[in-house]
């Protein structure tokens, strides 16, 4: 998830006034970070361990990506919550996320604010900014009910659509939308999907650790990580990865993405070794020494096959339709749970607009863009903090460096 909406002025002062040097934070429904409070069940996956630069997904320019990630490396990123933030992080290695030591998501907001609040800056919750408008050579911040401010640089961070309950409403994309920005097509990203009817819902809580591919006829993923079987379709984090996958294929009105499932750590090769037909063992048996022993039950009543049939008595025809069944599975989906679920807003601003050192819009000088309001977003797993922490430093710096009194 990107920060909670906000938009923060540099050198801001009452929009008819020249006077004055204090730097001013008003957020739109903005309690400091609610994004931070929910990431990792309340613990707060400030971080990956590791990272892929190539699990991002933007429409914009591969290489402006890499250069915006880059400008602040992920060791960077851990020594600044350790040192400055005062927050020592661990990593879990199943999972390859960092969380606070303490696993109270609460230590890093309250760090964070400590620091902005120790560098003088001024945050002013509970207030709504409406527009952001050129002025008189600088920029004024219009506020719900009460005076603008004028600045002479402008940060947007206001996130998109996701976890609206958040403030997020996608009102910051209009605004960037009005200044002449081109707003690549948003869609919900890293949302559960659905199935109705559910072919699964009655394994509503099984959970395993799977391979998820997606394909649709303009783009693909792959992705293996925990997979959540629920009463209106599937979730977990392999779900949530390729979710952007259907979610589009659904948006552009084209043919329905693909989705196939490799239900456990065995390739083909190795199930037909599992498989061979020899012994007494039977064939339920096998699949729920390596399965759960709902979905194994489920599986062969899709392909036709008895549970009590020995491997001796599996038909080579049979068990290669299982094989298929195991490794290629198709998962039915016809929809998905939108903004509402969905852990981050997909297509944004285009990278190709702003200045990859300091973020700084191309088209509107003394504007800066940062966090989930740009096109790009990554996988599960403090990706999208990562995104987050990078873009948002590099603002704020672009921001304080051009426009120092």
């Amino acid at each position: 998830m990107g920060p909670a909406p906000c938009c923060s002025s540099e050198r801001a002062t009452p929009a008819r006034g020249r006077t004055g040097a204090r730097r001013s934070r008003a957020s739109a429904r903005c309690s400091g970070s609610t994004s931070a409070g929910s990431s990792g069940g309340g613990r707060c996956n400030v971080l990956p361990s590791r990272l892929d630069e190539g699990r991002f997904v933007t429409d914009s320019s591969p290489r402006t990506l890499r250069k915006i990630i880059r400008s602040w490396p992920l060791a960077e990123q851990i020594e600044f919550f350790e040192r400055e933030v005062g927050v020592p992080l661990v990593e879990e290695a199943e999972s390859a996320k960092m969380f606070p030591v303490s696993n109270r998501a609460r230590d890093v907001r309250d760090g964070l604010l400590r620091i902005a609040q120790a560098r003088g800056t001024e945050i002013i919750t509970g207030v709504r900014v409406t527009d952001v408008v050129p002025f008189d050579g600088r920029w004024r911040v219009d506020i719900e009910g009460a005076p603008p401010l004028g600045a002479d640089a402008v940060i947007v961070a206001t996130g998109g659509y996701s976890v609206p309950n958040t403030g997020s409403d996608g009102a910051g994309l209009g605004i960037l939308r009005r200044l002449g920005h081109t707003i690549h097509p948003t869609y919900a990203a890293l949302t559960p999907l659905r199935a109705d009817p559910a072919p699964f819902g009655t394994l509503a809580g099984v959970s395993l650790t799977v391979t998820i591919t997606a394909r649709s006829t303009t783009r693909g993923a792959v992705a293996s990580g925990g997979f959540l079987f629920t009463h209106q379709g599937y979730s977990g984090p392999a779900v949530l990865d390729v979710s952007h996958v259907p979610v589009r294929s659904l948006d552009e009105r084209g043919p329905a993405a693909h989705l196939t499932v490799q239900w456990t750590a065995l390739d083909e090769e190795g199930w037909e070794a599992v498989l061979r037909p020899e012994g007494t063992q039977t064939v339920g048996r096998v699949l729920k020494h390596r399965l759960p022993e709902r979905l194994a039950g489920m599986l062969l009543d899709q392909v036709g096959i008895d549970a009590s049939h020995t491997l001796a008595q599996l038909r080579r025809e049979d068990r290669l339709r299982l094989v298929e069944s195991l490794v290629r599975g198709g998962l039915p989906w016809t929809g998905h749970e939108g903004y509402k679920k969905a852990e981050v807003t997909g297509g944004g601003v285009s990278l190709g607009e702003i200045d990859p050192r300091t973020l700084e819009s191309r088209r509107c000088p003394g504007l800066y863009i940062c966090g989930e309001a740009l096109d790009a977003f990554g996988p599960i797993g403090g990706y999208n903090f990562l995104w987050a922490w990078a873009t948002g430093r590099a603002a704020g710096r672009g921001a304080s460096a051009g426009h120092r009194a």
